[in-house]
């Protein structure tokens, strides 16, 4: 069984070593009809101080942007970025998903230890369980 992306796919991407592993392990499995939309939820601290000023976190979506679409320069598919806000990372990029009615959410999972897992609620885990679109962990490129 071989697995093609055809439709429309939504790559979150935390930081730019997240995206650019992302793109690398997505990049042979998109069509030449496959649409990519790489997001960046800029979390909002929902009333208390932001860690960092807005200009910072845009230009740093910008950096994470760069670094995920070189892989996915070499297909054929259409590619997309957005800069996402919000006080919840994952209600967020469902909500996204959701209205740009994608057909699936693609990630590779970053290596964690369980204790940071623990610590920051585990997005990757989150992605999964709370899904209300298909969501598809890949592997990083070049493991099996």
């Amino acid at each position: 069984m071989t697995l093609t992306f055809e439709g429309t796919i939504l790559v979150p991407a935390a930081d730019p070593d997240d995206g650019e592993r992302t793109a690398e392990a997505l990049a042979p499995y998109l069509a030449s009809t496959s649409s990519v939309v790489i997001v960046n939820v800029i979390e909002k601290a929902g009333g208390a101080p932001d860690k960092a000023s807005m200009d910072q976190r845009e230009e740093y979506a910008e950096e994470i942007f760069e670094r995920t679409r070189r892989p996915l320069e070499s297909t054929n598919a259409a590619i997309e970025t957005d800069v996402l806000y919000g006080t919840d990372i994952v209600e967020r990029i469902f909500a996204e998903a959701e209205a740009r009615d994608v057909d699936a959410v693609v990630f590779t999972p970053r290596k964690s230890n369980r204790f940071a897992e623990l610590l920051t609620g585990n997005v990757a885990r989150r992605l999964v369980k709370e899904a209300s679109v298909p969501v598809v962990a890949l592997p990083q490129a070049g493991s099996s």
